[in-house]
């Protein structure tokens, strides 16, 4: 790592396997922290305090510089999965405090707004399987992101994805490592997701990505402007893809992206888009070094105070106590799921629905899944500082068949990811079909045989009714499938919430999170989350795919 912007401070050294590398690195941070430290204290006493709610002053001001290596250091204090820069990073800020320097705490309570923090696994966690993967994570991206620590539920998971998004980030591939990047960001800020923005600007940064294009899409180069368009497309309404898109992009004289690129960049698209819905879907919490994630201000009586909510930080108070107004079901939720299930294997060993039938019932769930409603909310513009990494901030999602606009079924059997757009993917951009591939089984075939509270319990029927509901969704029908089970077995509740987080992920609410599946762990919904994401993937995946063979053939 280059010189990172808050002075000469070097802190790659932290992410290596050797515990000598990870002391010298240790050290040398110690002395520039304190050397910063000590240089503030003869004047005031102590800096200027950062503004309230914990977003720090100009990296110009006496205290800007200092605050982020602090914010840093309470991230590597609480995050890093090797405990010798755990334990050195909280010892430097005790020094730094006895300097009477004021020192960060985290806000919020662990890494998601909906998942009680006891229930998330510690990073400093004995199991030597969760260690390793927490070393692998934080080795690669130099940091272990709240995305890690809620999809550790699913370890097998998890580490498909770090595989694959590190070959899409940091391996060999047609696009430069920036560009790889600022898609990520356009991508995220399609659904104002400032969370994963944030991340990947300073991913940005750290490549050596000219700090002018963060100004806006704008400052951008034509080619990744000229993105844009599929990228809104793509996020919102993916049936509209079409070819004359890709050759817009493919011949654009100067401008133009290989076929190769092209891929590369919608693998990162839809991979980001997708992400956006699982850090909405589970209520990621702002990191603990970046805006949001960390305060200056020493605690109130209460730990809360009006300057939270000021600065959006009133999630706090969203996990405290039970959900209001929302009406207990009846214990036996889950069993008369399960039931429902012996009921439709039942009939379907009895009696098979005809194609008629099931051609009826795909167009009546397609029309059902459009009287959903996600948010009874107004619709809110984005935060200039999101969407000035997209155009057209009016454009949204809109379900394929209202006001007239007939979109034509896409068959599954006409161009499906197995038969067709894996053999694509891997022939443009070598390996990273498999990658996806094996991501994509992973979360459909994802099975530890139990619902809530019940053991030996097949959920095959359940996770194939969430799957196809997604697909029905985005006009993606499986003619083998009897789209009639979806009703019998996804409730009104269930419904808002997988449309709102595959949709319009920004609208997602605690009350949603809550609401369905009252009686199951909070694994089992992060496990429904695997499943929305690669679903989601996967459709615009098709599209854009159907589109390339089109152009291709």
């Amino acid at each position: 790592m280059a010189a990172d912007r808050e002075g000469e401070v070097r802190w790659d050294g932290l992410c290596s396997r050797d515990a000598g590398a990870r002391d010298s690195a240790l050290e040398n941070i110690r002395q520039a922290v304190l050397k910063t430290s000590e240089a503030m204290v003869p004047g005031q006493g102590k800096p200027s305090p950062p503004a309230a709610g914990g977003l720090p002053p100009s990296p110009q001001g006496p205290s800007g510089g200092l605050n982020e290596m602090l914010a840093r250091l309470l991230m590597l204090s609480k995050r890093c999965p090797f405990r010798d820069v755990r334990e050195k990073s909280e010892a430097l800020l005790r020094s730094v405090q006895e300097l009477g320097v004021r020192i960060p705490r985290p806000l919020g309570q662990g890494p998601s707004r909906f998942i009680p923090e006891m229930e998330i696994l510690q990073v400093c966690t004995e199991d030597t399987q969760m260690h390793t993967l927490f070393a692998e994570s934080f080795t690669t991206l130099g940091r272990l992101d709240n995305i890690t620590l809620v999809m550790v539920f699913h370890p097998q998971y998890l580490g498909s994805f770090l595989k694959t998004q590190h070959y899409l980030l940091q391996m060999d591939g047609p696009l430069p490592l920036h560009y790889r990047h600022y898609i990520g960001i356009m991508a995220a800020a399609r659904h104002q997701c400032s969370y994963l923005v944030n991340l990947h600007v300073s991913d940005f940064l750290h490549v050596g990505g000219d700090p002018k294009w963060l100004n806006g899409l704008e400052n951008a180069p034509q080619k990744l402007q000229n993105l844009g368009e599929l990228n809104k497309i793509l996020a919102h309404r993916p049936w509209l893809v079409t070819k004359e898109h890709i050759e817009q992009l493919l011949k654009t004289e100067e401008h133009s992206w290989s076929l190769a690129e092209l891929i590369h960049a919608v693998v990162l698209l839809t991979h980001y888009h997708a992400l956006a819905s699982f850090t909405f879907g589970c209520g990621i919490n702002p990191e603990i070094h970046c805006d949001g994630g960390h305060t200056f201000r020493p605690p109130s009586v209460s730990d809360y105070c009006i300057c939270d909510i000021a600065n959006g930080n009133h999630s706090v108070c969203e996990t405290q106590g039970p959900v209001r107004n929302i009406p207990v079901k009846p214990s036996s939720e889950v069993e008369a799921l399960m039931e429902k299930m012996k009921q439709l294997q039942e009939c379907r060993d009895e009696a098979k629905a005809s194609k008629e039938e099931k051609a009826t019932r795909f167009e009546q769930e397609k029309r059902e899944s459009m009287l959903v409603c996600c948010s009874e909310d107004e619709e809110t513009a984005p935060t200039r500082d999101v969407s000035r990494h997209f155009e057209d901030t009016s454009y949204g999602y809109k379900d394929f068949s209202r006001h007239g606009m007939h979109v034509p079924t896409l068959h599954a059997q006409d161009y499906s990811w197995e038969d067709h757009g894996y053999s694509l993917v891997n022939r443009l951009y070598p390996d990273v079909g498999q990658l996806i591939d094996e991501k994509f089984h992973i979360a459909y075939d994802l099975t530890y045989n139990t619902m809530a509270m019940h053991k030996d319990v097949d959920t095959s029927m359940l996770r194939r009714a969430i799957w196809n509901y997604i697909h029905c969704m985005f006009g993606i029908r499986y003619d083998d499938y009897d789209y009639g089970e979806i009703n019998q077995l996804l409730d009104r509740s269930f419904k808002v919430y997988i449309k709102t987080v595959v949709c319009m992920p920004e609208k997602t609410t605690k009350r949603m999170y809550d609401s369905f599946w009252r009686q199951f762990k909070h694994s089992e919904k992060v496990h429904v989350n695997l499943l929305l994401i690669e679903a989601r993937m996967q459709a615009e995946l098709l599209y854009a795919l159907r589109a390339i063979t089109r152009y291709m053939t």
